[in-house]
């Protein structure tokens, strides 16, 4: 590796540079040589990413000052922080040289041996209860319960592939990983892995540097170089990784907004948010505790499903988890049937009886063994009706919750309707699926199954969920099951009447 010599004009700037992209009221003994040395350059090289961090709260409080906070204010959850760590700010290189002997991807780069992709692993050292938490947690393990699950896979292979029209008949090959990485795992999160090096000629001169595949990527459940899952900046982005951000619903709208997931755009519509929108001008949200009436008065999605929640007489009304589901007794989106949620993050284990890798059977029959019992979903709904309750009377919630197991009923009611239909073609030889051992996402009929449960039956249940009526209704929802299910059983009629005599 070679270095060109920088001039003196040069040598000047950078000096400017890294003095400024030093936040206002941080000594020089706060931020750590390492570090500096980093800014010195990228305050040049990457100066987004300077100012990014900057910004940051890693740039402005030392661990051990972090530590002195009272338990619920802290948001780290260590008790010990690593050596050499508890003194200064968290920089580039507390970041990028942590845990170098585990890390496939560390590489020599200006006298320190660093790596690109930061890690779940290397974030524990100051969060070690959240890695933990969002480990346990289907976003953790997104990326094996899509791809190593062959009935997912099937479904991706049909949605990303080529499909190739040729002779008078539809034929499809499956698809490929750079286009896998850039639709359902850029939610889902990439295998990233060291596969090379390159040498690059930089500002700096000419450096090596790793080659990953599958990169650049920050899907939830990532498999990363040090053979961690998850990446944290999916939610807190870098090199802010804020709290403020991960709490606002936009953040979790990159993913969640459908038509198969349309959270956020039902949230939008919603009286809650509605709220948020036109109110949050006046909410605190970099407070901790979260104090319900106070810092916000409208939950977003971080206030159900995450954050530490109290009252203003500080009575805990929920604790906060990295664990999505802690509050969630219902799964409702994603598969054919809404079911009580997995006792394991790792779907790939479920079994149906018809050796299918599915929480439920054909006919929406939860496959009990493997999902949460009735006392564990009961004590879910109870966490989140607490969060409910800072806001609304005992009437108000229950009444909700009732329509919620309405809608979840009538939907996989709906469901089940466009599973008789698609089984009778199967058994007829109308179409071939499931029961041929072919692909059961890849003909008509077939399609219109999956976008009965995958758009419309999903679209209903979110409605309810978070208030967004219309998405219950018209737009993708009850109106839409019945239409569906219709012209499900018109093409049945149609393939039966064009079916050639044997």
């Amino acid at each position: 590796m070679s270095i060109k010599p920088f001039s003196k004009t040069v040598v000047h700037f950078l000096l400017i540079s890294a003095l400024s992209a030093i936040p206002a009221g941080l000594s020089a003994a706060e931020l750590s040589a390492d570090s500096e040395a980093c800014i010195d350059c990228h305050a040049i090289v990457t100066p987004g990413i300077v100012g990014d961090w900057r910004g940051s709260r890693h740039a402005r409080v030392i661990p051990a000052e972090a530590l002195t906070q009272e338990p619920q204010q802290r948001r780290i959850s260590t008790e010990t922080v690593p050596d050499g760590l508890a003194d200064t700010v968290v920089g580039c290189a507390e970041c990028h040289t942590l845990n170098a002997e585990g890390h496939p991807d560390s590489f020599e780069h200006n006298g320190f041996t660093i790596h690109t992709v930061v890690s779940p692993a290397d974030c524990a050292g100051c969060h070690p209860v959240e890695v933990e938490e969002f480990a346990d947690n289907l976003m953790g393990q997104a990326y094996g319960n899509l791809v190593n699950n062959p009935v997912y896979q099937m479904m991706v292979d049909s949605t990303n592939g080529m499909h190739v029209y040729e002779q008078g008949v539809m034929a499809f090959h499956g698809s490929d990983p750079i286009s896998d990485a850039d639709s359902c795992l850029a939610c889902h999160g990439t295998d990233v892995k060291v596969i090379g090096s390159e040498t690059r000629d930089t500002e700096m001169g000419e450096m090596d540097f790793p080659t990953l595949s599958n990169w650049p990527n920050t899907g939830v459940g990532r498999l990363n170089p040090d053979g961690s899952s998850g990446a944290c900046s999916s939610c807190h982005t870098r090199h802010q990784f804020s709290i403020e951000m991960a709490r606002k619903p936009y953040t979790c709208g990159q993913c969640h907004k459908g038509p198969d997931v349309p959270a956020y755009k039902v949230y939008s519509v919603s009286v809650h948010g509605n709220i948020q929108k036109a109110m949050d001008t006046y909410w605190d949200y970099q407070a901790v505790p979260w104090t319900i009436g106070k810092d916000f008065t409208a939950p977003t999605c971080a206030t159900c499903h995450a954050s530490e929640v109290i009252d203003e007489q500080g009575e805990l009304l929920a604790k906060r988890s990295h664990r999505m589901n802690d509050r969630l007794p219902w799964r409702i989106f994603g598969l054919p049937y809404a079911h009580p949620h997995p006792i394991s993050a790792d779907t790939t284990i479920i079994v149906n009886s018809a050796g299918l890798n599915l929480p439920t059977e054909l006919d929406g029959t939860p496959v009990s063994e493997f999902l949460i019992d009735e006392e564990e979903m009961a004590g879910r709904q109870a966490t989140m009706e607490a969060v409910c309750l800072g806001c609304h009377s005992r009437q108000w919630v229950d009444g909700h919750f009732l329509r919620l197991d309405k809608s979840i009923e009538t939907a996989n009611h709906m469901t089940l309707q466009a599973t008789k239909i698609l089984s009778e073609a199967w058994e007829e030889g109308l179409a071939t699926g499931i029961p041929q051992g072919a692909n059961p996402f890849d003909e008509a009929i077939e399609l219109k199954w999956v976008e009965q449960w995958l758009f419309f039956g999903n679209s209903v249940r979110f409605a309810t969920a978070m208030g967004g009526a219309d998405y219950g209704v018209f737009a993708d929802g009850r109106w839409t099951q019945n239409k569906n299910l219709q012209e499900m059983h018109d093409y049945l009629k149609l393939l039966r009447a064009s079916k050639v005599p044997e």
